[in-house]
Formats: structure tokens, sequence, C-alpha cells
């Protein structure tokens, strides 16, 4: 556990990639669970996972709570590997099971038919990433659990 906390508690590029992961992913799990920024909320979003995609319903769940709870254990740093980490593997779903591989750009114009492209995972998982290397960085609480063991 402490080397899964383990991070430099003056690491200023951690604290922003964290950030920025969490700036980006919440208000997915706030449409998700919320019904915030237009979403379907917590039973329109299950309807749609198990009916419409046909994802089990613990999976639905997974989703919908990562998506909501990881990125505001990543704005305060706490667990930050953790939720990175599960993020990553929540997106991985979305890479296998939404993306046209056969494009690099997002669908920026909705066109009907033709699939998103990789570069927002690019960006993502750089993020991703790099967090899972510095950890939680300066204003994390990692940094402070790290100081009590």
């Amino acid at each position: 556990m402490k080397r899964l906390i383990k991070t430099h508690k003056d690491n200023l590029p951690a604290l922003i990639a964290r950030f920025a992961i969490a700036i980006t992913i919440f208000p997915h799990g706030a449409q998700k669970l919320l019904g915030w920024f237009g979403g379907a909320g917590y039973s329109g979003t299950m309807y749609f996972l198990t009916e419409v995609i046909g994802a089990p319903w613990i999976l639905a769940i997974a989703v919908i709570f990562v998506e909501f709870f990881a990125p505001i254990l990543l704005v305060f740093g706490l667990f930050t590997r953790y939720a990175a980490a599960a993020i990553a593997i929540n997106f991985i779903g979305v890479l296998i099971t939404s993306i046209d591989f056969s494009r690099f750009f997002m669908n920026w114009h909705s066109v009907e038919g033709q699939g998103e492209g990789l570069e927002y995972f690019v960006l993502l998982f750089g993020l991703i990433f790099a967090t899972l290397i510095m950890g939680g960085g300066k204003a994390s609480m990692d940094s402070k659990l790290q100081e009590k063991s």
C-alpha cells in the first residue's frame, strides 16, 4: 500500500495531470449518475448500458461509479494510482466497444455513421500513465498519508 501512494509532495506536473483527468472525466460520470450536463441519470444510463448495449448490470454500475467517483479521488489526490487505474480500465472498455480504429480524429461534426477516432484517448491515456508513474504529487492526500506512515 505504501508503494502505491508514494509520491513527491512538490510534484506540480502530477497535480496538473490529475486535475486534467478529473476535469475531463467527472462530467461524464455526473451525466451518468446524476443526470447533470444533459445526461440520462442513473436509471437512464443503466437502461442504456444493460438493455441497449447489453452490458451486464454489474459492469454498468462499475462504469457509472468509476466515472463519477474516481475523478473526485483525483481532485483530492487520494489513492491516486487506484483512481487512475480504474479510469484506464474503464476507458479501455470504451475503446474496445465504441471506437473506429481506422480514424485518428474525433468526429467533430457528428457525421452520421462515422465513428470517433483515437485522438482523445491518446491524450487521456498519456495523462493516466503519467499519473500512474508520478502518483498524486503536490497538494495530494497521498502525500499527507505518506508523511504519516
